[in-house]
């Protein structure tokens, strides 16, 4: 999932208001069917944008994984790539076109039908986008994946990596690209690339984005009226009361229809108060639980996942921020020794959760297990920034409030051990706390305001590429670096067609980045989902790609 970096202020739309009480008190009866088709599910925030193509934040993804579909899609519970809206995918001998055989007889939500020239009218809406949507506040996966558009608008865009979509017939449709990526087709899983109702995206005019970069104004498909594939439809969405509800597609073309009638997300952003609700039965299930509940809520019965640790929790250093002291690698090293990560792991984190030596896991083709380490040593920090001239420094530490991310279970907590460690060594601390969204991500993601900061990310797919890739392999404000020599090996390893060959440049980049310490990997997290005592049929996954299509109660 996203390292997030919008920089957004989402419209006042008007939604129709849900009354929602209802189910969540007939849902804490001892009897009647509603108790056995609502399932409320406590998350730590209001989804942004219910539109997957122009999101990047988990919480509007995990609504989009709901009601949309993509051509391919990770198995349940993993990262390998399996059948989705598509059944079969095959390259051709160049590796640059994209042949997928479709399912047949799907309908969109509106009644549509589902067909290749469908697929090709999403293709060609991001590939044609202007205006905002070349923001990448606004289009973030298309950017990330694809670069550029048909015709770019900023001097810094890339030209696209999409070339062309054509539907042979209605079953059979054609990607074309203008070069071999290790992107493709791995990348088609994630949820912005969903295929939407070309009827509606018309309608409600999807790509008709108002205001400014610093004012987003999202049209009304984007807030009201998604419309995908999938096993939920979308119903409404009551922004002052935080919930938002789906319900099933009774017209869903998949393997099995949903076995909930109402699935609704309610936004709790305590942690504490996501968990009383849990026990007081107002929800049946939330997201992101503390480390120290999950021994003792499995011990009341509650049926506790935890998925594998597929993310990363960073510290990040701007090169290009308000200290140019972070510009020299002894600085950048004397911060890196200064951290005790163990001992964050081992107080603040959940049960499995290690230290991370650089910015991906260990189950991730392309670690290299022999890249330069960091461990704790606060003599050698002092030392580094003594030769450095930097033993007065002083440094913005930018870090988050009312949030927790599976990566970032108490921002709060981190951020006081983070900052003694760095105070231990002689460096001075202005803490500068934000509120997650729009004001941290804003902060620093762009601008130069920021000099440290903390965010992670949770992967999207299975490729080493997903991880270091996105954060590394171009200018970036989060960062502030300027490396071309790195870019260009990022290069080699995204056009390096076979797998294995390009797993070993992902070890010598992952070798180049840790010695030239943009920023410190801090830990990977196996962050845990739990739901009540009575709901199963919900399958862990490391992409929080958990699946409610499958969630029931007990008999």
């Amino acid at each position: 999932m996203r390292a997030p970096r919008p920089k957004v202020a989402i419209a006042a739309v008007a939604v129709a208001a849900l009354a929602v009480a209802g189910c969540a008190e007939s849902d804490r009866g001892d009897s009647g069917a509603s108790q056995k088709d609502t399932l409320v599910f406590g998350v730590a925030g209001d989804p942004k944008v219910l539109d997957p193509s122009l999101a990047s934040d988990g919480e509007s993804l995990r609504v989009a994984r709901q009601v949309f579909e993509t051509l391919v899609r990770p198995e349940e519970g993993g990262t390998k790539i399996t059948p989705g809206l598509a059944e079969t995918w095959t390259p051709d001998a160049t590796g640059t076109v994209w042949t997928f055989k479709l399912r047949s007889g799907v309908k969109f939500h509106d009644g549509t039908d589902f067909n290749a020239e469908a697929v090709c009218v999403n293709f060609n809406r991001w590939y044609n986008a202007k205006g905002l949507m070349q923001s990448p506040d606004v289009t973030p996966y298309w950017q990330d994946v694809m670069g550029g558009f048909a015709a770019n608008e900023r001097d810094d865009l890339p030209p696209s990596l999409f070339k062309s979509c054509t539907a042979k017939d209605a079953t059979t449709v054609d990607l074309a690209f203008t070069r071999v990526s290790s992107k493709v087709p791995a990348a088609l899983m994630l949820p912005s690339f969903s295929i939407h109702s070309p009827k509606a995206l018309e309608q409600y005019q999807a790509s008709t984005i108002g205001g400014s970069a610093d004012n987003i104004q999202y049209p009304s498909y984007a807030m009201e009226h998604p419309t995908g594939t999938g096993p939920f439809k979308f119903k409404s969405w009551d922004i002052a009361n935080k919930t938002l509800t789906l319900e099933r597609n009774e017209e869903y073309g998949g393997t099995q229809k949903a076995k909930l009638k109402t699935l609704i997300f309610k936004t709790i952003s305590d942690e504490n108060a996501r968990k009383q609700a849990l026990r007081s039965g107002d929800i049946q299930g939330y997201d992101l639980v503390g480390p120290a509940d999950v021994e003792p809520l499995k011990s009341e019965g509650f049926n506790m996942l935890t998925r594998p640790a597929f993310n990363i929790l960073y510290l990040a250093m701007n090169q290009n921020g308000g200290n140019p002291k972070l510009k020299d690698l002894r600085v950048r090293q004397a911060i890196a020794y200064a951290l005790n990560r163990q001992a964050l792991v081992d107080s603040k984190l959940p049960p499995g959760a290690k230290v991370a030596t650089q910015f991906m896991p260990d189950t991730v083709e392309g670690w290299n297990p022999q890249v330069t380490t960091y461990d704790y040593n606060v003599e050698k920090a002092k030392q580094l920034l003594a030769e450095a001239g930097a033993s007065n420094l002083t440094l913005r530490f930018h870090y988050p409030t009312e949030v927790t991310r599976p990566y970032m279970p108490n921002p709060k907590d981190l951020f006081e051990l983070l900052s003694a460690d760095l105070q231990a060594v002689g460096i001075k601390i202005t803490p500068i706390p934000l509120k997650w969204t729009p004001d941290y991500l804003n902060a620093t993601s762009t601008g130069t305001e920021h000099d440290l900061h903390f965010l992670g990310w949770t992967g999207d797919y299975g490729d080493g590429y997903n991880f270091i890739g996105t954060m590394f392999d171009r200018q970036k404000p989060e960062w502030g670096f300027n490396n071309p020599a790195l870019f260009e090996l990022f290069k080699k390893a995204d056009t390096t067609a076979d797998a294995t060959a390009r797993y070993e440049v992902y070890k010598e980049l992952n070798a180049e980045v840790m010695k030239f310490l943009p920023g410190v990997p801090i830990s990977h997290s196996p962050p845990a989902i739990v739901f009540g005592k009575d709901v199963t049929g919900v399958k862990a996954s490391p992409l929080t790609d958990e699946r409610f299509a499958t969630a029931e109660f007990k008999s």
